[in-house]
């Protein structure tokens, strides 16, 4: 049974969270778009070589690997934010519906 008072508080938390929520999938965009851009960066830096050398020179450098170090981790911020709210919202839900029964007196 969920009380009212921990529906009260899932409700606080999924407004409290949603900031950081979206913060966080700003940050994760904001490096997958980074990403193309430093490959680029990189890319362009080998003068001469195959094509397939310069991809293979961008994608192993260490600025680029960093970058996906960050999408990582900004991937998993953004999921377990994602998903702390969806159990959050699942929580008044279930309190709703135990509402809606104690009214019909089920």
């Amino acid at each position: 049974m969920i009380t009212d008072e921990q529906a009260e508080k899932a409700n606080d938390f999924i407004r409290d969270k949603g900031k950081d929520y979206a913060k966080a999938k700003s940050d994760r965009v904001h490096l997958e778009q980074f990403r193309k851009t430093k490959k680029a960066m990189l890319y362009v830096t080998q003068a001469g070589g195959t094509v397939s050398d310069r991809e293979a020179f961008a994608y192993s450098h260490p600025d680029y690997v960093k970058i996906l170090d960050g999408i990582k981790a900004a991937v998993e911020i953004e999921e377990t934010l994602r998903w702390q709210i969806e159990a959050a919202a699942l929580k008044i839900e279930i309190w709703r519906t135990q509402q809606a029964n104690q009214r019909k007196g089920f």
